[in-house]
């Protein structure tokens, strides 16, 4: 990434327990308010099959995680936030999945899998121990359904469409057998992160444009968890699939829980309300470490956190649209920005040493591709450099000191920010101060919802962030004149709008290029391109900083095992391997059944941010897409 807060009603069902306990009591005694005795007798006797449910209920164990963002779509077709992307793999198995050690490639839904000598076909054999929630057997008919339909309906490619581009020819000679035919030679073929879903149920989809997949429960799948209910802008519930083939979750649930701000989720996690959150600030990361059945995850990150230039929003079919200010357009001005953000401070004042200072496009967790700029070619913090680069450009100061555009009038630019991210708001205030040296204005525009102004182009420039995969190609997909949307009213894949034919040429070396040393190779100059052009500023690389009850789970996964993440892995290793504690029972709407009751304001519904950047796949408020 959902519900609102549930001690309040628990503790008035226990006072009114309590309270009917009572007057069960007195009416077994004959008294004169009371001469019928036996009638209260037969109320107290308590059904066997009742007292069965009741105590299933009470043992239940639920994982319940606060997150600070909302659901863009709970179909696979069109999701890009994390959250969504992450609940996805929960649902649904892909095809390879990521070793949690090391990020190599081993079984998901396929056991095996084996190219041509030219590698333009390859086989996968599809495991035949998988089968749906409503238990059909998985396919590979399912597979070569779900390919086929993000080849021929424009709709259902909208999030991972790029996988498919290069895709000549998909069938299932059998159940167990797939068989994908290229155009061309493509490297990501062990790491095609699609979620294969169920033919006999998708099929009846009209629309794949406009299908959410939220109004019917549950929601038909074949991985560790079944999504049960879901409630938008409130909470998502998934129960554990006992039939999983890699065995069953721990856990009997799963619950997403949305909350506005971290300020209210690390509340929520104190107070015991939630298991497990993230996107800690440095401040409430060093609160929730000195606190008792709280442990504190802080690991490197697999995401980037950049300023975003609006490049000149445009369509495919060459259309322009958008308001994007009209000096972005120049590189110089661009670069100048570059020079102008001290990117050591933010480090150190914002992030407190919790991130790595930002370079290349890939974070450095993922070593093989990841990229620094050379000693001449590095942008280094130099405002006097900067401003040079603003006269040479022809944007000088009036009488003023502000830098005036073409219009004449002065240069202020609207500064896309998450509202529920308070790293957004902090880095903003820097902007305002070292821009403003320059001579120009920044208006932060923090929102709830960013996803309207951004899929229509009316910004200047975004806050950004993307989690990478082990894999870069979809990363880099999204920077590709291929992402934009077909016309100004489509929604495309792009992140923000980028099409330049040298980034192009790169990435399709890139994509048919199996040795592994010579694409990394083509991939860092991808990268090296995006920092020269200006258009991508990664200032940091923030790490991991997340936390969870010990009390309410006992041991869990990260991904690397060898100081990970925990939340948004590359797979389902967290939530799948997660043990309960022994007082982790929970009831089904997820009080705590430990008898710790914990007073709540009544009448409060805390809901989700709607902060995370839309763009296509996972853009970040707290964390994002995949």
């Amino acid at each position: 990434m959902n519900t609102q807060h549930q001690y309040g009603r628990r503790r008035l069902r226990l006072v009114a327990a309590a309270g009917a306990a009572a007057l069960t009591l007195t009416a077994a005694l004959a008294t004169p308010l009371n001469p019928a005795p036996r009638q209260a007798e037969a109320q107290t006797q308590a059904k066997p099959q009742a007292q069965a449910q009741a105590q299933a209920k009470a043992s239940k164990k639920t994982l319940t995680v606060a997150v600070a963002q909302s659901v863009d779509s709970l179909s696979p077709f069109l999701a890009s936030r994390l959250v969504s992307t992450s609940i996805h793999r929960l649902m649904y198995e892909y095809l390879t999945n990521y070793d949690p050690t090391d990020n190599h490639a081993i079984p998901g839904l396929a056991t095996k899998w084996q190219p041509s000598a030219d590698k333009l076909t390859w086989t996968y054999t599809i495991r035949s121990d998988s089968k749906w929630s409503d238990g059909e057997q998985a396919t590979a008919e399912d597979a070569a359904w779900t390919f086929n339909k993000m080849m021929t309906d424009d709709g259902a490619a909208t999030a991972n469409g790029s996988f498919v581009a290069n895709f000549k020819k998909v069938t299932a000679p059998s159940p167990t057998e797939l068989v994908i035919e290229l155009k061309k030679p493509q490297a990501t073929m062990i790491a095609l992160d699609v979620p294969i879903v169920p033919k006999h149920v998708w099929e009846k989809v009209g629309d794949f444009s406009k299908f959410n997949n939220d109004k019917s429960f549950p929601i038909v799948g074949n991985g560790p968890f079944i999504l049960t209910d879901y409630k938008a802008d409130s909470y998502v519930r998934l129960k554990a699939n006992k039939s999983f083939w890699r065995g069953s979750p721990k856990f009997d649930e799963l619950v997403f829980k949305y909350y506005k701000d971290n300020d209210a989720a690390v509340a929520a996690l104190q107070k015991g309300e939630v298991s497990f959150t993230f996107g800690l600030t440095p401040a409430q990361a060093a609160t929730l470490k000195t606190q008792k059945n709280i442990k504190v995850n802080d690991a490197p990150g697999r995401r980037f956190y950049a300023l975003a230039v609006n490049p000149g929003a445009q369509a495919k079919n060459g259309q322009k649209f958008g308001d994007g200010h009209e000096s972005l357009l120049n590189e110089k001005v661009r670069q100048a920005l570059f020079m102008a953000v001290d990117r050591k401070a933010l480090i150190d004042k914002v992030f407190q040493g919790h991130a790595v200072e930002g370079a290349g496009y890939i974070p450095p967790r993922f070593s093989d591709y990841f990229w620094k700029p050379s000693a001449s070619q590095e942008l280094l913090y130099d405002p006097a450099e900067a401003a040079q680069l603003l006269d040479e450009a022809g944007y000088k100061k009036n009488g003023d000191g502000k830098r005036v555009g073409k219009n004449g009038k002065p240069i202020n630019y609207r500064v896309l920010c998450h509202a529920t991210d308070p790293n957004d708001k902090a880095v903003g205030q820097y902007l305002k101060e070292w821009w403003g040296e320059l001579g120009i204005g920044v208006t932060l525009n923090c929102l709830d919802n960013v996803t309207d102004p951004w899929l229509a182009g009316t910004y200047d420039i975004a806050f950004d962030g993307w989690s990478a995969n082990p894999d870069p190609d979809f990363l880099l997909s999204i920077q590709t004149c291929g992402a934009l949307p077909a016309t100004p009213k489509d929604t495309g894949a792009t992140d923000n709008f980028i099409c330049d034919k040298q980034f192009d040429d790169l990435y399709d070396q890139q994509l048919a290029e199996y040795d592994t040393a010579k694409r990394a190779d083509l991939v860092k100059q991808m990268e090296s391109r995006l920092y020269d052009t200006g258009y991508m500023n990664v200032m940091a690389y923030p790490n991991a900083v997340e936390a969870y009850r010990t009390d309410q789970i006992e041991s869990i996964e990260t991904m690397p095992k060898a100081a990970g993440n925990i939340y948004g892995q590359d797979g389902y290793w967290s939530w799948w391997s997660a043990v309960p504690a022994a007082s982790s029972g929970e009831s089904s709407d997820g009080s705590s059944s430990t008898g710790v009751i914990i007073g709540i304001v009544g009448g409060v519904v805390i809901l989700v941010g709607v902060g995370a950047f839309f763009a296509m796949r996972r853009r970040s408020t707290a964390e994002d897409r995949e």
